[in-house]
């Protein structure tokens, strides 16, 4: 179980990276830049824990806040709400956004309400979103 918990925080705070890195406007030169000289890494994929700490920080430093919190959930579903988070930031969409597919979709009023395969299908909602509606600021 030890594990699997590891798994749900590092997939977390991976998704708080790329979502910091999305606020903070990063271009791919500059984050891996950034990656190299906070980490020693290439990707964040190679990050430990004292790497992806060391890089929240100094994001947060460079001016970074979370706009909202993520709501609070079971550590299974952890990843899962990051994940939803990030297609959220990633199309500039709120968590009520992600309140209303759920109401939608499972009836259920908060996000946080639903089960592990409920939270899979609103992924896939927001993917299909992200595909069929392009930003309107590329670039």
């Amino acid at each position: 179980m030890k594990n699997q918990d590891k798994n749900t925080s590092r997939t977390s705070e991976l998704a708080k990276i790329h979502i910091a890195k999305k606020q903070l406007g990063l271009d791919d030169e500059t984050y891996r830049s950034m990656l190299f000289t906070v980490a020693r890494v290439k990707s964040s994929s190679e990050l430990d824990q004292a790497g992806r700490d060391a890089v929240l920080a100094h994001m947060k430093a460079r001016g970074w806040q979370s706009k909202t919190s993520a709501p609070d959930v079971a550590k299974a579903k952890q990843a899962l709400i990051g994940k939803i988070g990030a297609l959220l930031a990633d199309m500039g969409l709120s968590w009520a956004y992600a309140d209303g597919i759920a109401n939608q979709m499972y009836k259920r009023a908060k996000l946080q309400w639903c089960k592990p395969a409920e939270l899979r299908g609103i992924i896939v909602a927001l993917v299909n979103k992200q595909k069929n509606h392009p930003k309107a600021n590329n670039g």
